[in-house]
């Protein structure tokens, strides 16, 4: 299983514009694309980066000015620096219109449906994503927890990062009654209320689970949990 290739962050989306910008040449009539969408996506690589340097500049500047408020209100030294100076910005370019990810998510699967499209052009082009690497399914081991809402017991339990890789949280209860832990659920989705009724009397009830995988339990237990329920 692979990542989005698409970068989170801006800085790294940005450099990943520019890469495929500057390499697309080199596979663009291979992949069947036109001269206009390779200059759409040339032209909103610069018009992303050309943002993004202008957002920088005045966010320093923002970071410059209001400590020079602070200091012409409070008193202080100023820096030899002297007063913020106003920023040199780019030069110009053409304004694009929003969606410039989307545009390029578009681009990307066009160009993955080429038939003369491989991995080793993705790479080239910075559009693959990184081959992530499952979790041990032999140590695996759910986290929960255990709390009285109302007239229930509520069952905290999550993935722990690994929802691709899993299929099914099995939970089982102990209700203190002396037959020991029985099934209570197969739960995909995290979290759980259990329905249960209270007792006639107050009992501690136990709660553990365990992942599975098709129709297989992974990894091992989960620390058990317990709550007392009152009557």
């Amino acid at each position: 299983m692979k990542a989005d290739y698409i970068q989170p962050n801006d800085d790294a989306f940005n450099a990943q514009l520019q890469t495929f910008k500057n390499t697309i040449g080199n596979y663009s009539t291979l992949l069947g694309l036109t001269t206009p969408q390779v200059a759409m996506q040339s032209a909103d690589a610069a018009y992303f980066d050309y943002t993004l340097k202008c957002m920088n500049l005045m966010a320093n500047g923002s970071l410059q000015w209001t400590g020079w408020k602070n200091l012409a209100r409070g008193g202080g030294t100023p820096p030899a620096s002297g007063a913020p100076v106003a920023p040199v910005f780019p030069t110009a370019v053409p304004v694009m219109p929003p969606g410039i990810e989307v545009r390029f998510r578009a681009l990307v699967q066009l160009i993955k449906a080429n038939p003369n499209y491989n991995e080793t052009i993705g790479k080239a082009l910075d559009i693959e994503g990184a081959q992530q690497v499952g979790p041990d399914l032999t140590t695996i081991q759910p986290a929960i927890d255990a709390i009285i809402t109302g007239n229930h017991v509520f069952i905290k339990w999550g993935w722990g990062g690994n929802g691709a890789y899993l299929d099914v949280c099995e939970l089982q209860v102990d209700r203190g009654d002396g037959k020991g832990f029985g099934l209570l659920t197969f739960d995909t989705t995290p979290n759980y209320t259990d329905t249960q009724a209270f007792p006639a009397a107050p009992a501690t009830w136990t709660y553990r689970a365990i992942y599975r995988v098709g129709d297989a339990q992974v990894g091992v237990w989960s620390n058990p949990v317990s709550v007392t329920v009152p009557a």
